[in-house]
């Protein structure tokens, strides 16, 4: 038996199931007042400007197919894709569902989607039915005639092509290299058609500024850049009304086996440069593989037959070394970029015809737009020697040289024609032997492109590889190893103490373990201020403050530019500080090239819009689903072919299932929607939240749909059973005999709002009438489109009081309770814990509560070593913790503390469960995520 939800095609087995999702997904919100405070209705609280250089009107006009200008307000075309009811090629829902979920969500291999098609058949022979395969080849060539996905891929095969010697040349110079491609021209139009992005792209350059008057940069299309691009382009014939379309690229090489030769990959991804930074950052179509770039290596031995055939193994070490193979390998890698990018080259000077995600057809001039690398890319991409910085002439040894100044193409070309290679390489860190792919596209310059790399320059480069590893060095040098290993493994321990907090990772054995991943340092950042505190020196500690103020500051959505004048105060507070790395003998100097990047970021901010959207993180994320994933389902024999084949039958399916879903086709599940069509129904477009915000409850934190406001908080969907109904015995129950009068004071209160709080009758005070319902959590859900969030940049956090979690040990999390509504951040906050999350009803009133533990600011200011607001447990004249019951309407959210450890080592064995009854004080902890560090002020 299945439970039909009213309000979408969702069917449940339970009505507390249906009741759960009615909470948790069709819960009314309700907006937020229209103060300083809110967020909500953007274009009221935003005002912007359009560019006109192309676009003549508000926004890019549209167009026909051919190109003609269409009357205003004219609506997109139908789509000739969509018709409901055509499942083509597939028989039905069931086949596609069933293709879709061995072929890309479970990825099953040839022999498991065989023995499902056996199990099928033999659930409908006995009813004389029949499947639409009998083999997983049969279904492998369904999936690809399905019209709508990725352009075919084609191999290129190229070789080199200088002088050969006659006698035993090496073998470098007559192997064949195989350069993978798809035509970029194509694929962007693909990725540009996707109506999953009609409302997360800008068709037009634009300047935003808020209501205080200040610009804000967040949207590459935010940014100066493509501003400067648009008058350079509207200098060109026959582009008026025509939308700039730049391309986002990006290339990292990435290991697949390590114990199988060590095989690598070297994807390039593309990205239509006009959609947002959430669309870019999501796991989707936003960003796609455009080609795989052969890797000219040297090796010791002949590889395997299972050697990646595009890695020939044909250089010997002593070849690698020599310059000519060198200068090869870089024109080759340069060559291999032209070649990709030269489809999109005629479009970058005569507008083209391209439809875009919101259905209508506009013309377009295409253009490189900024690159995503880290370091190593950087410098093969714009041709310097290493260590040289890629986007300025600063040297090697003094890299913050407040005086270098910008590289640029035309620089580039007029010192190569003063002067010789040497002196270009010694002095200006420029090679001769090779020109960027940059220089033969128009507008480009790939000093300028580079785009900010978060994880790699930031969290960890300067972060995990530069002052973790520091303060290792630093507790060695001054303690000794015994001493420092004592020191190191408290520091650990300190570590794995935390708190738990939605979204938190748990460093069960501190930060040591040998293989780190960008997630294990942002994770670690979040708690290292802290745990280091007391074992090294303050100005070390003040170091890491700035340093980490900085990150999440430049790691926001957006910024305006008080937030740049801030980032550059931190950064010089920064560079002041870093100095005490000099002072206790850990580093002679301090002039790396990851740390020097940060100069930039102010700059690239401004021209580009926010770096979380052009981040290298995000090619990394795809690796996995373009990379790793279909090497691990191919033969290893030849992988590359088998899984350029995968990628294209996935991205089929994808689309397919899009295009399904506007026709209303998805809507339930595979048998709730053959029922509904048996019965006559209609299908109805589904809501795209229900998915994304069922998976959110195990970590306590993740993405979420809804309305944008600033937050919001509700107790869970059903109520907790086991609990007494009754306000007395719940109070013996949880054996906290205070809480009938915290109760009676709260209503108290809230019937009598303007009675003095002071000598309150409990006995004239009004009681709650009913049943009281106790919960084990609330939902907070709030803007914060820097944290990993829904369409629209909303977050949820679980916050959980919880008597036996995971059946282990109690839990009750702190939250943030707004207590004068007339002060900034932390100022008209109180932090309280949550022992108890109940409602009740009085007088047909409903109450949603929590009992609260307090704890209070130390001072009005911050601790002046961590930056971080200090706060201590509140207790009665008897030596009890206060309580009191508040509304859930006052918390804004829940709140992380770290312990105030001191310099008293943590004793072994100490569990994170016992932190918030066992230190005297705690730290705000405004790096548990984005949305705290701008809440928190």
């Amino acid at each position: 038996m299945s439970i039909p939800c009213p309000q979408c095609p969702r069917t449940f087995r339970s009505s507390g199931g249906l009741t759960q999702h009615i909470n948790a997904l069709h819960r009314e919100i309700s907006q937020p007042p229209d103060d300083d405070n809110s967020i909500c209705d953007d274009d009221e609280k935003f005002t912007y400007i359009r560019d006109s250089h192309l676009t003549g009107k508000v926004l890019c006009d549209p167009c026909d197919a051919n190109g003609y200008y269409l009357p205003p307000k004219t609506p997109p075309p139908p789509s000739v894709h969509a018709q409901p009811g055509n499942w083509d090629p597939f028989r039905d829902r069931t086949a596609f569902d069933f293709a879709f979920f061995h072929f890309v969500k479970a990825q099953s291999s040839k022999s498991e989607i065989l023995e499902a098609l056996d199990l099928w058949l033999a659930s409908v022979t006995p009813y004389g039915g029949d499947i639409p395969w009998t083999t997983a080849q049969e279904m492998y060539t369904t999936i690809d005639a399905i019209e709508h996905g990725l352009s075919t891929w084609k191999t290129v095969k190229i070789r080199y092509q200088g002088p050969i010697p006659e006698h035993n040349p090496p073998q470098w110079m007559t192997q064949t290299y195989e350069l993978c491609t798809q035509n970029a021209r194509s694929l962007l139009h693909h990725q540009m058609s996707k109506t999953e992005f009609k409302d997360s792209f800008n068709p037009a350059p634009y300047m935003q500024f808020n209501k205080n008057g200040e610009r804000i940069f967040s949207n590459l299309f935010s940014g100066d850049w493509v501003q400067k691009q648009s008058r350079m382009i509207s200098k060109l014939p026959n582009t008026h009304g025509a939308m700039f379309l730049p391309v986002v690229l990006g290339s990292d090489k990435t290991t697949v086996s390590v114990a199988t030769g060590h095989q690598q990959y070297h994807p390039v991804y593309m990205s239509p440069g006009v959609l947002t930074n959430i669309a870019r950052r999501s796991q989707g179509s936003a960003v796609l593989p455009v080609a795989f770039l052969p890797i000219p290596k040297g090796v010791l031995s002949i590889a395997c037959e299972f050697q990646n055939d595009s890695l020939p193994p044909v250089v010997n070490d002593v070849e690698a070394k020599t310059s000519l193979f060198k200068q090869f390998a870089r024109q080759l890698y340069h060559a291999c970029l032209t070649y990709i990018l030269d489809p999109l080259k005629p479009g970058m000077t005569v507008p083209e015809v391209i439809k875009c995600p919101d259905g209508h057809f506009r013309r377009a001039i295409y253009g490189i737009g900024p690159y995503i690398a880290d370091y190593p890319e950087q410098v093969w991409l714009t041709g310097i020697v290493q260590d040289w910085c890629p986007k300025c002439d600063a040297r090697p040894d003094f890299l913050d040289d407040p005086n270098a100044r910008q590289r640029s193409h035309e620089k580039t070309e007029f010192l190569m024609s003063c002067f010789d290679p040497g002196i270009l390489w010694s002095d200006y860190g420029i090679r001769c032997d090779v020109r960027p792919f940059t220089s033969t596209f128009p507008r480009a310059d790939i000093h300028e492109l580079l785009s900010p790399d978060l994880l790699h320059q930031i969290i960890k480069g300067t972060f995990k590889d530069h002052l973790v590893e520091w303060v290792g060095i630093y507790l060695r040098e001054t303690h000794g190893d015994g001493r420092a290993k004592e020191v190191m493994k408290d520091i650990d321990r300190r570590i794995s103490a935390v708190p738990a907090f939605p979204g938190l990772r748990r460093f069960y054995d501190g930060r040591n373990f040998t293989q780190w991943t960008g997630d294990d340092s942002k994770a670690l950042m979040k708690v290292y201020l802290a745990a280091i505190s007391g074992h090294v020196p303050s100005q070390m500690v003040q170091c890491f403050s700035a340093f980490l103020d900085f990150c999440y500051i430049v790691r926001k959505n957006s910024l305006t530019p008080s937030n740049l004048q801030h980032l550059e105060i931190m950064l010089t507070r920064f560079h002041q500080l870093r100095q005490i790395f000099i002072d206790v003998g850990v580093r002679e100097t301090i002039s790396l090239p990851r740390q020097h990047a940060m100069v930039h970021y102010p700059r690239s901010i401004r021209l580009f819009g926010s770096p979380n959207g052009l981040c290298s993180s995000i090619t990394e994320s795809k690796h996995i689903k373009a990379v790793k994933e279909p090497w691990r389902r191919s033969s290893r024999y030849k992988a590359l072919n088998q899984m350029l084949c995968t990628l294209g039958r996935m991205e089929k399916l994808s689309t397919a299932r899009t295009i399904f879903t506007s026709c209303g086709m998805m809507v339930g599940s595979t048998s709730s929607y053959a029922s509904f069509i048996r019965d006559g129904g209609v299908p109805a477009k589904e809501d795209s939240s229900d998915e994304e915000d069922e998976g959110a409850d195990e970590t306590g934190l993740g993405p979420s749909q809804g309305p944008r406001v600033m937050s919001s908080v509700k107790l869970a969907a059903t109520r907790e059973p086991g609990y007494p109904r009754d306000l007395t015995e719940l109070a013996n129950h949880i054996h906290e005999p205070r809480l009938v009068e915290a109760v009676l004071r709260f209503l108290h209160a809230q019937v009598y709002p303007d009675a003095s709080p002071e000598n309150v009758d409990l006995d004239s005070c009004p009681r709650p009438s009913g049943h009281i319902s106790v919960f084990h959590s609330a939902l907070a859900r709030f803007y914060s489109p820097s944290d990993t969030c829904g369409a629209g940049g909303m977050c949820r956090e679980r916050i959980r009081s919880h008597p036996n979690w995971r059946g282990l040990y109690p839990r009750h999390d702190t939250v943030l309770v707004e207590t004068d509504a007339t002060q900034p951040g932390v100022l008209g906050m109180t932090v309280a814990r949550v022992l108890l999350f109940f409602s009740f009803n009085f007088e047909g009133q409903g109450y949603q509560c929590a009992l609260v533990n307090w704890l209070v600011r130390e001072s009005d200011v911050p601790d002046s070593e961590t930056g971080l607001w200090l706060v201590k447990p509140e207790w009665e004249a008897r030596g009890r913790r206060t309580v009191e019951v508040v509304h859930i309407d006052s918390i804004a959210r829940g709140v992380h503390l770290l312990p105030v450890f001191g310099s008293t080592p943590l004793p072994e064995g100490f569990h994170f469960s016992q932190a918030l009854d066992s230190f005297r004080a705690y730290f705000i902890n405004c790096y548990a995520d984005h949305h705290a560090h701008e809440f928190i002020i």
